[in-house]
């Protein structure tokens, strides 16, 4: 069956849970750990460089892509690893009430990773081949919108989830948490089932025996063919820099929410903190998704580009007011981080986007795959690693300002990336 005649189908039948599917792992590993290592006595220095050096995986995922894009077909892939991911998933609900619980924790998590970013891959790939250029616009916004979605629901609910088992004192602490990644296990296996039937078929299999050679020169192949696209230094300046600024806060703001106010944090409680992430937040983010996509289909790329960078850096000065005026209702904080999300999944589209039409052509899931890397090693990795060593040493208030200097970088990269016109 060929990619055209899937455009008939309804990609409203697996566009959003499969986005919802790759969003769950990584919300488990790089998100909800976060709380949960703050919950067990880690430092913010700690926490951020253990769950940031877990994203790894979805640095170096390009050496293995080509195994993907050779072996089977991305639909196998997908439903495989949505199998394997609550298989390990539930290994870490056994693991967290042990003795050796962060030991086991962090190597498990790992396992999840390289999992999730295999995931990852194929689930992209299918994106781009089961879809049309008009309908990988038109659907930008659902996928961005419900892959956030996922990492909201895993960030706020499951956490607003671990913190009412606690309160209720039906669980304790440790048990509490374990009941959490059970929970996402369970939800993974669901999926897996669910995506065995609802994915179209798309591709012809691919039976092959794996050959060490020929994948390392498909893999040098690829990275021969992204080099020799136009404009390849400025889109990979835009790829690795655009989301420095989120970078910093994604692991840095649930601390900051939930830390005591003697450490400079507004002191949430897990409650009230999954309450807003979980709940608010959402609003915010399906509208800012859903509008991006939109906007960026009518008006094209292009056009949009500006205003919808305006959008997801201007909120950022949300966090420098917080922490310089802590004493606010907890609905006032969740009207700041809701306009910070909307910000965010408006210009999110614009962005995936750009990621989408600079990969278009030959070896597109491997291309894709590459610009995927660098974009979570500029924009997740790295600055992740540094936000914790940075908040710690220069507190709060002055990292958040830090934050707001830094989208400046955001600006600069913008303004060199070149766009064309059909885009």
């Amino acid at each position: 069956m060929s990619a055209g005649s899937v455009r008939g189908k309804k990609a409203f039948a697996w566009v959003p849970s499969l986005y919802l599917a790759e969003a769950l792992p990584f919300s488990a590993v790089m998100l909800i750990s976060v709380v949960m290592f703050k919950d067990f006595g880690l430092s913010d220095a700690q926490i951020t460089v253990y769950t940031s050096w877990m994203g790894l995986p979805w640095v170096i995922k390009p050496v293995w892509s080509t195994i993907v894009d050779n072996l089977k077909t991305k639909r196998w892939w997908i439903v495989s690893m949505q199998f394997l991911l609550g298989v390990c998933l539930a290994m870490v609900a056994f693991a967290i009430p042990t003795r050796f619980w962060l030991q086991a924790t962090l190597a498990l998590f790992m396992l999840v990773a390289f999992a999730s970013a295999t995931h990852d891959i194929s689930a992209d790939g299918f994106y781009i081949i089961g879809l049309g250029a008009r309908d990988q616009e038109l659907y930008v916004g659902v996928r961005n919108t419900f892959y956030r979605v996922g990492m909201v629901l895993g960030q706020g609910g499951l956490v607003m989830l671990q913190g009412l088992l606690l309160k209720s004192g039906l669980l304790g602490g440790s048990l509490a948490w374990a009941a959490v990644f059970a929970v996402i296990a369970v939800v993974m296996l669901l999926l897996g089932l669910y995506h065995g039937k609802a994915l179209p078929n798309v591709e012809r299999q691919v039976h092959g025996r794996f050959d060490c050679a020929v994948q390392v020169r498909e893999f040098l192949g690829t990275l021969a063919l992204l080099c020799r696209k136009p404009h390849v230094v400025t889109a990979a300046c835009f790829i690795l820099l655009f989301r420095l600024p989120e970078g910093l806060l994604v692991k840095v703001v649930p601390l900051f929410l939930t830390r005591s106010a003697a450490d400079g944090g507004l002191a949430l409680s897990n409650v009230d903190f999954g309450l807003i992430y979980g709940t608010i937040s959402v609003i915010g983010l399906l509208v800012g998704g859903i509008l991006g996509g939109l906007l960026v289909s009518r008006y094209s790329l292009r056009r949009c580009l500006w205003p919808l960078v305006l959008c997801i850096t201007l909120p950022d000065l949300v966090y420098v007011y917080l922490s310089f005026n802590p004493l606010h209702s907890l609905w006032f904080i969740g009207t700041c981080v809701c306009l910070e999300q909307m910000g965010y999944g408006l210009g999110f589209a614009a962005y995936t986007l750009f990621l989408v039409s600079f990969s278009r052509g030959e070896r597109s899931t491997a291309v894709f795959s590459i610009c995927t890397a660098g974009q979570y090693l500029g924009g997740v990795m790295l600055p992740g690693m540094l936000s914790g060593l940075i908040s710690g040493s220069l507190g709060y208030r002055m990292f958040f300002v830090v934050v707001a200097l830094c989208c400046l970088v955001t600006f600069a990269v913008t303004a060199l990336v070149h766009i064309e016109e059909k885009d």
